[in-house]
């Protein structure tokens, strides 16, 4: 991969990243300032429930932050881009689909063939 190509992706990761940090740090201004007494106890359960959703949420993007980090590391590295499996170049339009992938897609569709076989 280009240095063109890296810095495009390496922009694209840091972008999501403050996404992702700045989501973080809404949800956790928004739950340190709400008033959480409710006379109603259905309106409790209402917002518990509200407030469960948005962790859930918060959790998955906290696993994606992870992603990006890493790969921002592999741009460092000069190792973005390549498959971790075989060793070929993942495709543009891949990168472009799932910017944190480290499969192709032919890896990654054995891989999924692997899981389905095992799950079934």
């Amino acid at each position: 991969m280009n240095k063109k190509d890296l810095a495009y992706f390496e922009e694209r990761l840091n972008e999501l990243k403050n996404e992702l940090l700045s989501g973080a740090d809404k949800t956790i201004s928004e739950m340190t300032d709400h008033n959480d007494n409710y006379p109603d106890p259905t309106d409790r359960a209402s917002a518990e429930s509200d407030r469960n959703f948005e962790l859930r949420i918060r959790d998955r993007e906290r696993k994606l932050l992870a992603k990006v980090n890493s790969a921002l590391e592999r741009i460092k590295d000069e190792s973005y881009g390549i498959c971790d499996d075989c060793g070929d170049d993942i495709s543009r339009a891949r990168l472009e689909a799932r910017p944190v992938t480290t499969l192709c897609i032919e890896c990654k569709t054995a891989q999924e063939h692997l899981e389905k076989s095992k799950a079934g």
